[in-house]
C-alpha cells in the first residue's frame, strides 16, 4: 500500500474503534492483521464509512414565553385632541401635584405639598409602583372601607383626604375630571377579571414574629435617612413647591386613614421600589427588612383622619388594619404589626 492507503487504513481502523468501542488491545490486532496483507502484497479495500444512524424526530421543545410585564399606554400616542389634552393635564397633576394644588399651588391649596406619585410611582405607571393598571377595568366597585360602592373620582378624592392629608378637588371641577381621565387611560387594554403581571404591588411572606421598629429604625437610618431626613421630614430645595424625596411622618405626610399607613401595604411597597434603585427583581431589602422599616415608619407620628365611618361591617377589615375595634379577640398591637399567622387560622374557622 502507498501512504495515502495506509493513511486510510488507519483513518478506517480509527473510526471502527469509535463506532463499536473496541478496546486498544482489538485495534493493535487489527494493525497487526493490516501489517501482515501488505507484507504478502495482497490488497484491501476499505468500505467507505457513512452516518446510518436515523435522524431524531423528536422535535426540541421551545421555552414557554414569561408572561408579560404590563406597560402603560405610551403619552406619545395621544392625539393632539381636547380629550389627549385632558389626559396631559392630567398626568401633570398626578406627577406634579404640589405644583398645582399643593401649599403654594397655582391652581388651588389643598394638599400637602406630597405628589400624588409619590405613593404612585412614575405618574401610576410603574409596574408593582402602585400604579393604575387595574382602575379603568374594576371600578366602579364596592369598597369594604366605605361600605358603598365607589367610582374613580370617590377614589381619588380618598387619595386626596388621606395620602395628601387635605381635600379633593370638586368632583366635576376640570382638575378632577383630567386625573379621572389620565387615571383611566394608564389603565387602556386591561380587561375586567384580568390581573396582569405587575399590577399593584409585590407579595411578601408573612413573619412569624412581630414586625419591628426598633429593627426598623436602624433600617431607617441605613437606608433611608439620607433622602427622607432624620427626623422623616424629607427633601425640599428652597424655592421649589415639590418634594424632591417626601416625608415619611409629621405634618406634611401621609395621615393614619391612608393605605400606606397599613403596615403589610407599606412594607410591599417598598421591598420592590426603595431605597433608590430598588426593582422588583432586584430589590435592596430582605423582607424581613421590609416589614421592620414599615413598622418604624408607621408608629411615627402623623397627621390623625377620622375614620369612624370606616369599615362598617368590622368583620371586612384587613388583618393588619390598625384600629378597632374588630371582630376576633386579638389586640391592636397585633393587628398592627403581627404576627398574623394567628389572625389569618382564627378567621378560616
Amino acid at each position: 500500500m502507498n501512504l495515502n492507503q495506509e493513511n486510510e487504513v488507519v483513518g478506517f481502523l480509527l473510526k471502527i474503534s469509535n463506532v463499536v468501542g473496541l478496546s486498544a488491545v482489538a485495534v493493535i490486532l487489527m494493525l497487526g492483521i493490516v501489517m501482515f496483507l501488505e507484507l504478502t502484497g495482497t490488497k484491501v479495500r476499505l468500505p467507505i464509512l457513512t452516518d446510518t444512524s436515523t435522524p431524531s424526530t423528536t422535535q426540541a421543545v421551545p421555552p414557554q414565553p414569561a408572561e408579560a410585564m404590563w406597560q402603560a399606554p405610551s403619552l406619545a400616542s395621544l392625539p393632539a385632541t381636547p380629550e389627549g389634552d385632558q389626559i396631559r393635564y392630567g398626568r401633570e397633576l398626578v406627577a406634579h401635584t404640589a405644583k398645582y394644588l399643593g401649599p403654594e399651588g397655582s391652581v388651588l391649596q389643598i394638599a400637602n405639598g406630597m405628589n400624588c406619585q409619590n405613593c404612585h410611582l412614575d405618574a401610576g405607571t410603574k409596574p408593582f409602583g402602585n400604579n393604575y393598571s387595574l382602575v379603568a377595568s374594576t371600578y366602579p366597585k364596592f369598597r369594604a372601607r366605605s361600605g358603598t360602592e365607589e367610582d374613580q373620582t370617590k377614589r381619588v378624592t380618598d387619595c386626596f383626604e388621606r395620602s395628601l392629608n387635605g381635600k379633593a378637588p370638586e368632583p366635576d371641577s376640570k382638575e378632577m375630571r383630567a386625573m379621572v381621565a389620565y387615571i383611566n387611560w394608564v389603565g387602556t387594554g386591561v380587561t375586567t377579571n384580568e390581573s396582569p403581571k405587575g399590577a399593584g404591588l409585590v407579595e411578601i411572606a408573612f413573619l412569624d414574629r412581630a414586625a419591628s421598629s426598633v429593627l426598623g429604625k436602624a433600617i431607617y437610618a441605613q437606608k433611608c435617612q439620607v433622602c427622607h431626613g432624620d427626623n422623616g421630614q424629607g427633601m425640599k430645595s428652597s424655592g421649589n413647591p415639590e418634594y424632591i424625596y417626601p416625608p415619611l411622618w409629621g405634618d406634611d405626610s401621609y395621615n393614619d386613614g391612608a393605605g400606606l399607613y397599613r403596615v403589610s401595604t407599606f412594607a410591599r411597597y417598598v421591598k420592590a421600589n426603595m431605597p433608590l434603585g430598588a426593582t422588583h427583581d432586584s430589590p435592596l431589602l430582605t423582607d424581613e427588612e421590609a416589614w421592620d422599616l414599615a413598622a418604624y415608619v408607621n408608629s411615627m407620628p402623623r397627621p390623625k383622619k377620622d375614620i369612624s365611618r370606616d369599615w362598617p361591617d368590622i368583620s371586612k377589615k384587613p388583618i393588619d388594619h390598625p384600629f378597632g375595634p374588630y371582630a376576633d379577640g386579638f389586640s391592636e398591637a397585633q393587628h398592627k404589626y403581627g404576627p398574623y399567622q394567628l389572625i389569618i387560622e382564627a378567621r378560616k374557622k
